[in-house]
């Protein structure tokens, strides 16, 4: 029987009228004599006729192309679909076509505070020269269209100005955050030569300061492509490194200023960017996404679902590796003024976002699920810790976000507000499932199926399922799927990452059930992937460091994240004959994966066992244990037949006795 979800917030017709939604249906009935009496309809027709729908958006955003495009969509194959062939385009030209005009440049763009620095605030008109300088002394430094310009940055003014200014010229942006170890960067950037570097020396986070420069240093001579670094001294502003370039050294470069910013004119499926996510075998996937199709989705989500425009100040908390960054900083192509906070949202007190919120008047404030769990939990009323008046929107992803949690936000946050909670991926940087203006709200539920995705729940038949829980999959091309994974030969880690178990169709490793009336609910993850705290990072990266040590001959680790429950990470390990699991060594095993992973991977509990199940393949049976700790039977997870060593599944059976959540 489907579960019973409360209604708890229903929009106002006031809010439904001023809605960006709303105003597109209007448009659509003005310039395309189309007319949908409700959300469910105007999905349908965006699901099933592609092309009309993805070109309304175009004509909608006014998207800017120096030449036009000969056909919306190819083909509805995937992979293999392209889009909008023929035009050409720049992603961060369409970032200037809000306030051109002399006073209107003086709005913010941009206002960060972290726990660094004091409040900076960057104007429209002072964003425009910095990206143009910016771009300038890339060029000339040698960066040129298709060039890596890699980031090792903290959340901060400079990492959007260094991103805009590489889209500008049409260099390919990646990046990850100063708080992830030496191993876990180099396995993403080593694979994509980058050209250029740009580092930071440091940063503070909960009241701690961490140096990077060594980690810096050692990327330095291990990516051997680099031609330049750029050191942003954020930590110390006396801060250098032989041979690096200062930030502030990037404005005053003889280029800087000698010309106008000039926008590169691209095909839509130039790069525009790499993000990383990882599977459960290899190193991290370096997925690929294009200038067009980043741009037309993000202008679709942040306009249309999120309700975000030229009057909203929007925060979306989050670092430099994780793709809630990449939504954040394309706020500003809606013309949202993005508020950055850089540190530790519970230091001093879990009260510290509240508060910046209430101080920069935020319209929408998104965190990670965790984060409102949290707070939840530590008691306390945001509503009486600060002034909420101009909140408008809540965002919630990374996880699951409990019904429970719904709650409390509707109580302790504020009764007229929409919570956006979302799940999308870094696969497609942008949301499956998420928020709709003009939508009533129901605890535990995602309002909608986005526009123009084309999304499902499927058993493991391909039979869609109504109601029940089953494996989120999309049917229909989107723009923003990934071009390719970066050195990915034949496409051979695209295909089985996306496209081997439903074939033609996207499956993405997500649990959903979607009810009738289109609200979704994500269970988790269907494989072996670790999400921890909006963190994804395969169990891969996690052997190579853990196993390592010269004490582990093997290891395996599980991630027990499901819906209104306390996510539960414990690591197995085989160790050497005569070695103890002691104390010293547990605490060399958490250290080891919080210096050269991150912090948020560090099991939740360490244990010894004799062996590790693994198919007749080799392959560690990671889903299989997971599923047995969340409570499914011993003989429906695992075939004896198909492993190499089933006699070791009655002692993980009898540990799942003991530690399985209730």
């Amino acid at each position: 029987m489907a579960e019973e979800h409360p209604l708890l917030w229903t929009p106002s017709p006031q809010r439904v009228a001023r809605s960006k939604l709303t105003h597109y249906r209007e448009w659509l009935t003005t310039h395309r004599q189309l007319t949908f009496r409700d959300y469910q309809h105007l999905w349908d027709w965006s699901v099933t006729d592609l092309e009309s729908f993805w070109s309304s958006i175009w004509d909608y955003f006014a998207i800017k192309s120096s030449q036009p495009y000969a056909q919306v969509l190819s083909t509805h194959a995937m992979p293999g679909a392209k889009w909008f062939e023929g035009s050409r385009l720049n992603f961060a030209e369409q970032l200037f076509r809000f306030n051109t005009d002399s006073a209107s440049a003086g709005k913010p763009a941009i206002v960060a505070e972290s726990e660094v620095r004091e409040r900076v605030t960057i104007s429209w008109g002072e964003l425009r020269e910095q990206v143009s300088a910016v771009a300038n002394t890339l060029r000339a430094l040698g960066v040129g269209p298709g060039d890596r310009v890699v980031a090792y940055l903290p959340n901060s003014p400079e990492a959007a100005i260094a991103f805009y200014a590489c889209a500008s010229i049409g260099a390919i942006w990646s990046s990850c955050s100063p708080d992830m170890g030496t191993a876990s960067v180099l396995d993403r950037f080593r694979q994509i030569d980058p050209k250029v570097l740009i580092a930071v020396d440091g940063y503070r986070y909960g009241g701690k300061d961490f140096n990077r420069l060594d980690v810096v240093e050692t990327m330095r001579s291990e990516l051997n492509t680099l031609q330049h670094t750029v050191l942003f001294p954020y930590l110390d502003q006396q801060a250098s490194l032989p041979g690096a370039i200062s930030w502030p050294e990037l404005f005053t470069h003889p280029a800087a200023k000698a010309q106008p910013i000039h926008f590169e004119q691209l095909p839509f499926d130039h790069p525009l960017w790499i993000l990383y996510s990882s599977g459960t075998t290899g190193m991290p996937k370096p997925i690929v996404h294009g200038h067009g199709g980043s741009l037309i989705e993000s202008l679709k989500g942040h306009a249309l679902h999120l309700d975000l425009g030229e009057e909203d100040r929007f925060l979306w908390f989050s670092t430099t590796g994780w793709i809630m960054w990449n939504s954040q900083i394309t706020g500003l192509l809606v013309g949202s003024t993005i508020c950055i906070y850089d540190g530790n949202p519970g230091y001093p007190d879990m009260s510290r976002l509240w508060r910046f919120a209430e101080d920069m008047q935020l319209s929408f404030m998104g965190v990670g699920a965790a984060f409102y769990a949290n707070c939840m939990k530590a008691g306390i009323s945001p509503a009486a810790i600060a002034d909420l008046s101009s909140l408008r929107s809540i965002g919630s992803t990374g996880s699951p976000l409990a019904a429970e949690a719904y709650q409390w936000m509707y109580k302790e946050v504020k009764a007229d507000i929409l919570l956006a909670s979302i799940s999308g991926g870094t696969d497609i940087a942008a949301a499956f499932v998420g928020a709709c203006p003009i939508l009533p709200l129901y605890a535990g539920e995602m309002q909608c199926c986005s526009l123009g995705v084309a999304v499902r729940a499927l058993d493991d038949n391909g039979h869609v399922l109504i109601d029940t829980v089953g494996e989120l999959v999309v049917t229909e091309p989107m723009p923003s799927m990934p071009l390719y994974f970066w050195n990915d030969a034949g496409n051979k880690r695209y295909m089985e990452s996306y496209f081997d178990h439903y074939p033609g169709l996207w499956r993405h490793g997500d649990w959903i059930r979607i009810n009738e009336r289109g609200g979704a609910v994500i269970y988790g993850r269907s494989d072996a992937t670790i999400n921890r705290h909006g963190i994804r990072m395969g169990t891969a990266e996690i052997y190579r460091v853990v196993e390592d040590l010269p004490e582990v001959l093997d290891s395996m680790v599980v991630d027990l994240e499901y819906l209104g429950r306390e996510s539960w990470m414990p690591l197995f390990v085989v160790l050497r004959e005569g070695i103890a699991l002691d104390a010293e060594l547990e605490q060399r095993l958490r250290d080891k994966i919080r210096t050269q992973l991150s912090g948020r991977h560090v099991p939740n509990d360490i244990f010894s066992v004799a062996e590790i199940p693994r198919t007749l393949t080799g392959k560690k049976m990671e889903l299989p244990i997971k599923k047995l700790l969340l409570g499914m039977p011993l003989e429906k997870i695992a075939n004896p037949d198909a492993m190499s060593n089933p006699g070791c599944l009655q002692w993980y059976s009898a540990f799942a006795e003991k530690h399985r959540p209730v």
